[in-house]
């Protein structure tokens, strides 16, 4: 599949946003009537900017409100509807707490319409089944872990630099999901167009009798199809972008959370906790874009078969 910048971003921006409202909404990260309501902001602005930054990628972007109107059997459309519900609770939620009322049970609605904003995003992709590499039980696992790994971080860090204790139960999740993303990223390494069963003698039944092979192709130039669902990244490659966004993008945002989880830990000065969180933060953003990137660019299409490029 081709990866658009523009669904790259939407999905780890909003990703890291609705992460954010997760924690916050569950009481977690900064609890001062300013520092946490500013927090809140910020998350908002990310998950915001995803979502205006998914309308660049709509062939006709006027329409984008027709893309509510499925929400009974299309995911996308569920995604849409949830998050405007979500981001209309939450930024009341933002208020309230600025003026001095974190209504609880309003943030635990928020945190848990957060999570089901996640799955729906992650479920347009991995109801595909035309897409093996998507259509697993890895796609939701993994959605969740970026969200969850980049919302404990981010909240981390406004925390530090509001001066308080960093929860430790942020430290805990953050582990959890990172091994979740991991053993996606292992899970998901042979599920090709091969190793799923689909080939040109699957597709026409002709397999009994020889291999099926292209004539000439059904277009004489390249057509949306081709330039959308059909993408080429060489496996060499493809592994060693994997193994960087997992170094950047987990273990090394994982040590760094570990080792300035406390102010003055490991004989530290106190004054390197918040550079040292705001570096894992953005070292765990470039890897979380960085393995979108690839989630996409390794997918392959059944129509990439119909086409020959397979």
């Amino acid at each position: 599949m081709h990866p658009a910048n523009s669904v790259i971003l939407f999905t780890t921006l909003s990703g890291l946003g609705f992460g954010m409202m997760v924690w916050l909404g569950l009481g977690l990260g900064p609890s001062g009537d300013t520092a946490g309501p500013i927090t809140a902001f910020i998350a908002l602005c990310f998950a915001g900017i995803g979502l205006v930054s998914s309308t660049f990628h709509l062939g006709n972007p006027q329409r984008a409100l027709k893309a509510f109107s499925q929400w009974r059997s299309s995911w996308l459309s569920r995604e849409g509807c949830v998050s405007v519900v979500l981001m209309t609770l939450f930024f009341v939620f933002t208020v309230l707490w600025w003026m001095g009322d974190r209504n609880m049970l309003l943030g635990i609605v928020c945190a848990a319409l957060a999570i089901l904003a996640i799955i729906c995003t992650a479920m347009i992709y991995g109801q595909l089944k035309t897409v093996p590499r998507w259509s697993n039980t890895w796609t939701v696992p993994m959605f969740l872990g970026f969200a969850g790994a980049g919302g404990a971080l981010a909240t981390s860090a406004a925390a530090a630099m509001a001066g308080e204790a960093i929860d430790v139960s942020i430290g805990m999740a953050l582990l959890a999901f990172s091994a979740l993303i991991y053993i996606y990223r292992r899970s998901t390494q042979a599920t090709t167009l091969a190793a799923a069963g689909h080939s040109p003698e699957s597709a026409t039944q002709l397999g009994g009798i020889g291999k099926v092979r292209l004539l000439e192709s059904p277009h004489s130039s390249p057509n949306y199809l081709m330039k959308e669902m059909v993408f080429h990244v060489g496996r060499k490659h493809a592994d060693k972008l994997a193994l960087f966004a997992t170094i950047l993008g987990l273990f090394a945002p994982l040590f760094l959370f570990i080792v300035f989880r406390e102010a003055g830990g490991f004989g530290l000065p106190a004054g390197l906790q918040v550079p040292g969180l705001i570096l894992a933060l953005i070292l765990h953003f470039a890897g979380a874009l960085t393995h979108r990137w690839l989630f996409f660019a390794e997918a392959e299409h059944v129509v990439g078969l119909y086409y020959g490029r397979r």
